[in-house]
């Protein structure tokens, strides 16, 4: 709606002039890894177009304009600023005045810049030092020459070659997070040819499976991306979608040779059936024999593994020295052991324990051959796992001839053999031998894949072993964490490149030499980007498809891709071109809207604003001819411009170019047909005006008022006089700078900017023939009225379910007749004027918000000097207390008065004036229920939802609307917020003196009531009542002026705050304001006595040592200072009987020191609390019930908690009590034994661990403990028993632990972890929980529901 239903006021237009300003420009070029540290740095002027932008920055680069784009550098998925545009750099956002705008230099479509030939050479020579053009974030070398392992921080490190995509002709991998690992793999198997065209000759059927979980469909469509993609790098999002990751697994570091073995797995699952079912065995598989032959006879026992990699050790265990090269280590990996000593081996054909030779012999090697180089280890020393940077070189081509079989110990004798193949190579019998061995065992099957068989292979002699170097995956950093990435040999140019997720560039031998690890100068990041795993190929026959030799399904899939990719870039296009901003709109029906306006920048504004109709659901509502869109400041409210004449402005140039975010919002304005639109021009301030009338008090919603800040107060009364009709000669403004900061313009010619105003501002006008303005401004009648009006606050109360009962009316009601000789003394002779005073209380209480509104003083009744003093805080001396209880009593549940007024007989109802503790109601804040001694059973008066609910005005003639709907906290001027307690040995307030009177002074600040009802339902609206109140009252007077509402005296009721999630707090510290508190703020009241001088509030727990749960909460009551436990437990019991339905006796309970949940020090009956126990607020205790009557006499005694541990049943037994004389642990022992009876010399024990009740595992108890600590006496290490309470667990050392079989103890670790878990006990505990690395087949793991 336009901003008020009164005309707008516009002063005529102020021109400004300046000077046109220069900006500058600071672009990094981000199109390749050689340019990213490149900085161009322009300083243009002011008025630069965005197109001369573009030249200007393409001549420096040296670019072809219009090959590559400009974004802003600053904002994440920036859009790219506009070619051709003609707006200038101040209007599309720039910061003129030296301030940095940064740009980023950026691809366009996808594709790099074309770089501009000219007389001097190539872009190199574009001006800019060497040092700052061959910087490369990636691993960069160390020493200076070209490489990939490199560091950060030296600027000097630089590759021989680093090119970009188009002329590698390579695609990178985007890293999702962490995903570097798979990266390098992916990328290894897409330089694979045979495992690539492998992959392109698989079909995927749609109908037998989801292409989203396929893996292998999924492979095959990123392995298609990356070799027609013109992109720089792709993701890989949907292959790990179809691995059955979520994104947290992007942020899970694995290795790269467990992702191998783990996908490799899967592929095999997938492929069954079908011909690449071998694909994974026939590339990467080989066979080792692992031989056991007796030293004396010759015999030997044997049997085939296979392997998809060979684990190379780096450092043997203990060694000091590292092998140098993989060929020490694989000579090691075959190199036997001799068996002999204690470890003979048992030979079958000696019938006896022989010296034997145990070791591996290498059968088979596979086409690609994997050595996994082990640099992670674990130091014993520091039990931290660590990384190995020794020194291991690997060679360009590696002989494997040597590794075939280095004992030549041929033996007809070789008779036993087993076979654990994973392909079922069959039994071991002569044809196998003969095929795994020939007469010479100088051959072995190796096999060269090509087009004929897959299934044949070809024998090579050991000459022909030689593996070629193919790839190398590199890991930089250390075990904790770090990056991988990879270096590969192109078999199509025999060309070496590096991987490293986006980036691809070529790399030197010098590179690879660098990986072999060994000491390094730099410490940097990159410092040890060793080689983990080597990959080598032994024939290079084979070569990738062409694109053109593609299969038809493949074919079909590139062409698919394609079109995705070209609906992409049109996406991206159109997202490029479209400008979103906030669009907000005052609907005359649902009030204020908020939506995000989406518009193409081509778009004019009248097509604009027929969207943003739409979008804000107007049709129907206000015509499409009262609709405008406008600029909008929401922060400030500010309307800062309208345009008027722009209806056909394309909105690229109104909202000055396609940006990410917009310093600005737009505003769908509406008005009534018979209204105009006024103008909003730049430069104009927006002032929110309020009318203040003295003579009722009131102040009027704001009309908007537009000024210029060089206008003068004068000029400006003037033209508030033309929107309000109020005299200019005898106008007061009060300007509201910031909040509840009021400052008086009375200087007529200062201007509004020196007066502090900005681009929205709130003033309060008053023009009135009062004498009001003669006095000092802070002794006005107007700046008490707009004191009052910036410091109310608006509070939701929640009345007690029930009335008050009959204690406290019997209370209050015998204060206010304390003359009479007896309960019913004198009652007939004032029967009348009390059941008057009833009927004036009750109709006051249905007519309360009638009666506020009420401006006439014609009434003096009691009825409306009650409603006076709630308008104002008017708290009572204490000799004026008699009048305030007789005004409370009658404020009592009217039924409860009716049936004390007619006389009744039963003798619940005498007035009898008695003091009752909190320990009499049960204020579990769950249940909110109340003590039938002090509260009746009566039900809850109606009064309040019945009265009238009707438009209430504030009272004195201040309406509703002038309490805002957001406060901020402000304590009143002068005074100051403390956190002091009320006495020197008190915990907490000393609320009311020692007669229960209160100790608040007299105060008169705004409290008003009245009835509401909302749609909460966890709140009864039939006791609810909204508070408008000034925040500045103490709690004490807050109290006071709810006392009418309660119906009991303040001091019988307690004030809870209610927060975000539905907690409550208590509010017990009455000299504090309610500053702290805001709008809506919700409160609930609670009947109980508050807090004396000396007493303590105390939550207690029943301590059950053998129920599953050992903490249960019974009550809330209340312990004084100077109060024996004896006392305290004497007050409790009966509480504890008619609230809990515990009858005990008292020599049979016992308190005790609650510690989390943990039992503590035992509370004898003569202690003394603040004396010999220390005691707190919000205090907590056990309450533990006794077998017989209490056997601690003295504080010398300790009382342990005794379990014990049976191993041959595999259970716990329950929970005995142990009195100690002493802290001898051979008193323990003697106690324990006589418990029990376990002879003294046959028991132990351990202390247990944790929280009580020390819940361990049966599983584990046996071993984990600390059993028969070696010391004398409790209270030192490891055990600590210096209080009542440990926990002490015991057994027979005779007693073997139950044998269980591999089913029993699954079973009964099921039983265990369901049981710790339900108790809160942890099964087992880890520091660091390491997520194991799975590719799910069926689409995603099943969540267990009981987890986290």
């Amino acid at each position: 709606m336009v901003p008020s239903e009164e005309n707008q006021f516009v002063p005529k237009e102020i021109h400004n002039a300046a000077e046109e300003p220069r900006v500058l420009c600071i672009i990094q070029d981000t199109t390749s890894a050689k340019t990213v540290n490149e900085r161009l740095t322009l300083n243009l002027p002011a008025s630069t177009t965005l197109s001369k932008l573009y030249e200007d920055v393409a001549h420096k680069a040296r670019y072809v304009n219009g090959s590559f784009d400009l974004a802003w550098g600053n904002a994440q998925n920036m859009a790219p600023l506009e070619h051709n545009s003609e707006m200038s750099l101040s209007d599309s956002s720039f910061e003129p005045g030296g301030k940095k705008n940064f740009l980023q230099l950026t691809d366009k479509d996808g594709e790099q810049p074309q770089i501009a030939s000219d007389e001097s050479g190539t872009a190199d020579s574009s001006g800019l030092d060497d040092s700052s053009q061959e910087r490369f974030i990636g691993p960069l070398q160390r020493d200076g020459s070209a490489g990939g392992s490199g560091d950060y921080s030296s600027p000097s490190y630089s590759y021989s070659s680093i090119l970009s995509k188009s002329e590698t002709g390579y695609v990178g991998l985007v890293n999702q997070a962490m995903t570097c690992y798979l990266n390098s793999l992916l990328q290894t198997l897409f330089m694979t040819p045979e495992f690539r065209n492998a992959l392109y000759n698989w079909e995927f059927e749609e109908s037998e499976e989801d292409p989203v979980t396929s893996i292998p469909y999924q492979l095959q469509r990123l392995f298609v991306l990356l070799q027609t993609s013109k992109k720089r790098a792709i993701e890989t999002t949907d292959v790990t979608r179809s691995f059955g990751w979520d994104s947290s697994e992007a942020w899970q570091q694995h290795d790269v040779q467990e992702l191998c073995r783990v996908m490799f797995d899967a592929l095999e699952q997938k492929w069954k059936q079908t011909e690449q079912a071998d694909l994974i065995n026939q590339l990467y598989q080989g066979k080792l024999k692992d031989y056991v032959r007796c030293l004396e006879c010759g015999y030997e026992s044997w049997r085939i593994d296979t392997y998809l990699d060979i684990p190379l050790v780096i450092r043997p265990f203990g060694a000091s020295q590292a092998y140098g090269s993989v060929e020490e280590a694989l000579q090691a990996f075959i190199q036997p052991e001799t068996l002999d000593g204690p470890n003979q081996y048992f030979c079958e054909r000696c019938k006896k324990k022989c010296d034997a030779r145990k070791g591996l012999r290498f059968l088979h090697f596979p086409y690609l051959l994997t050595l996994q180089l082990k640099r992670f280890d674990f130091d014993y020393t520091t039990m931290h796992r660590i990384k190995l940077n020794d020194r291991m070189t690997f060679p360009e081509e590696l002989d494997m001839s040597p590794f075939i079989d280095v004992e030549d110990e041929k033996s007809p004798q070789t008779e036993s053999c087993t076979d654990s193949g994973a392909e079922n190579e069959g039994s071991c019998h002569s044809d196998q031998m003969s095929n795994d061995f020939s007469t010479d065992d100088c051959v072995d099957e190796g096999i060269c894949l090509d087009s004929t068989s897959s299934t044949e292979r070809a024998l090579k002699p050991k000459s022909l072993l030689t593996f070629e170097l193919f790839s190398v995956m590199v890991h930089s950093g250390s075990a904790a964490g770090g990056h991988y990435y990879a270096y590969i040999k192109s078999f199509s140019d025999g060309q070496w490149y590096s991987f490293n997720d986006q980036h691809v560039s070529k790399i030197t031998q010098d590179d690879i030499r660098k990986t072999y690890g060994g000491s390094s100068g730099s410490r940097g990041y990159y410092s040890s980007a060793f080689a983990r795993s080597v990959i080598l190929s032994l024939c290079l026959s084979a070569g990738f498809l062409s694109v053109e030799d593609f299969p038809e399904h493949i074919k079909s899939l590139v062409q698919k891709e394609k079109e995705s990719e070209e609906q992409e870039k049109r996406q991206r296009e159109i997202e490029r071109n479209t400008c979103k901003i906030k669009l907000f709109c005052v609907h005359p029906v649902k009030m204020m809207m908020e939506s995000k306006l989406e518009v193409h920048k081509d778009k004019i504004l009248r097509e604009a604003t027929e969207m943003a109709y739409k979008l804000m659901e107007l049709e129907g509502v206000v015509p499409l001819d009262c609709c405008r869109l406008v600029k909008y400041d929401e922060f400030h409210e500010y309307l800062e411009r309208s345009y008027e004449g722009e209806e056909d402005t394309p909105m690229g140039l109104l909202l000055g170019g396609v940006k990410s975010s917009y310093m600005f919002d737009l505003l769908l304005e509406t008005r009534r047909p018979d209204q105009v639109f006024q103008p909003y021009k730049p430069g104009e301030v927006m002032v929110k005006v309020h009318v203040v009338d003295l003579k009722t008090e009131t102040i009027t919603l704001p009309i908007s008022v537009r000024a210029y800040l060089n206008q003068s107060i004068t000029e400006f009364k003037q033209l508030i006089a033309q929107a309000t009709g109020l005299s200019a000669e005898t106008m007061r403004v009060v300007l509201e700078r910031c909040y509840n900061d009021l400052r008086l313009l009375y200087v007529p010619n200062k201007t509004l900017k020196a007066e502090g105003f900005f681009r929205s501002n709130k003033v309060f006008v008053e023009s009135s023939e009062l004498t009001d303005h003669q006095v000092p401004f802070t002794d006005s009648l107007l700046w008490k009225l707009l004191d009052r009006h910036g410091n109310t606050i608006r509070l939701f109360v929640l009345l007690p379910e029930q009335s008050p009962g009959t204690l406290a009316s019997r209370t209050l009601c015998q204060k206010a007749g304390e003359d009479s000789d007896g309960p019913f003394e004198g009652s007939k002779g004032n029967r009348k004027s009390v059941e008057a005073i009833l009927e004036e209380s009750t109709e006051k209480l249905k007519n309360l918000s009638l009666q506020q509104q009420q401006q006439q003083g014609s009434s003096a009744s009691d009825s409306q000097k009650s409603s006076d003093t709630s308008d104002f805080e008017h708290i009572e001396s204490p000799t004026q207390e008699a009048d305030s209880n007789s005004s409370l009593c009658v404020a009592a549940d009217s039924r409860e008065l009716e049936n004390r007024i007619s006389g009744s007989s039963d003798t619940e109802n005498q007035f009898v004036c008695e003091e009752r503790s909190d320990s009499e109601v049960n204020n579990d804040r769950s249940t909110s229920s109340v003590d039938s001694d002090i509260l009746s059973s009566s039900h809850s008066s109606d009064t309040l939802c019945n009265a009238d609910s009707g438009p209430i005005q504030l009272a004195n003639g201040l309406d509703s609307h002038s309490i805002t709907s957001s406060r901020r906290s402000k304590a009143h001027e002068g005074k100051k917020e403390t956190w002091d307690t009320a006495e020197e040995d008190s915990g907490t307030d000393s609320e009311y003196d020692d007669n229960g009177k209160s100790k608040a002074e007299a105060q008169y600040l705004y409290f008003r009531a009245e009835p509401y009802s909302q749609d909460d339902a966890s709140w009864d609206t039939h006791k609810c009542l909204v508070l408008h109140v000034d925040k500045r009252i103490t709690l004490a007077a807050f109290k006071q002026n709810l006392e009418p509402y309660v119906g009991v005296p303040s001091s019988q009721f307690k004030v809870f705050r209610v927060y975000a999630n539905n907690q409550e707090f208590e509010s017990v510290r009455l000299n504090e304001t309610l500053s702290s508190f805001s709008d809506d703020n919700k409160i609930t009241i609670r009947l109980g006595r508050a807090l004396k001088k000396g007493e303590y509030r105390v939550k207690v727990f029943q301590l059950l040592v053998n129920e599953p749960e050992p903490c249960k909460f019974l009550v809330d009551t209340v312990f004084a200072k100077g109060m024996t436990v004896r006392q305290s437990k004497e007050e409790l019991l009966p509480q504890l009987k008619e609230q809990c339905k515990l009858d005990l006796s008292i020599d049979r309970v016992r308190l005790r020191k609650k510690t989390w949940k943990n039992p503590g020090t035992v509370f004898l009956d003569y202690h003394v609390y603040e004396e010999d126990i220390s005691i707190s607020s919000n205090w907590e205790v056990f309450l533990e019930v006794l077998d017989d009557s209490e056997k601690m006499k003295s504080m010398s005694q300790l009382a342990i908690l005794t379990r014990k541990w049976n191993p041959a049943t595999m259970n716990l037994g329950p929970f005995q009590e142990a009195i100690l004389e002493s802290s001898s642990v051979e008193e323990l022992k003697e106690k324990l034994s006589e418990m029990s009876g376990i002879p003294l010399e046959n028991l132990e024990f351990a202390k247990g661990r944790g929280t009580f009740p020390c819940d361990i595992s049966v599983l584990e108890i046996h071993q984990d403990l600390d059993w028969n600590p070696k010391v004398s006496t409790l209270n030192v290490w490891p055990l600590y028993i210096c209080d009542d309470g440990a926990v002490v667990f015991y057994r027979d050392s005779r007693d073997e632990p139950l044998e269980l079989s591999e089913d029993e103890r699954n079973e009964l670790m099921k039983k265990e972890s369901s049981r710790l878990l339900k108790t809160g006990h942890r099964v087992s505990y880890s520091p660091r929980k390491e997520k194991a690395l799975k590719i799910y087949l069926d689409g995603g793991p099943v969540r267990d529901p009981g987890q986290d």
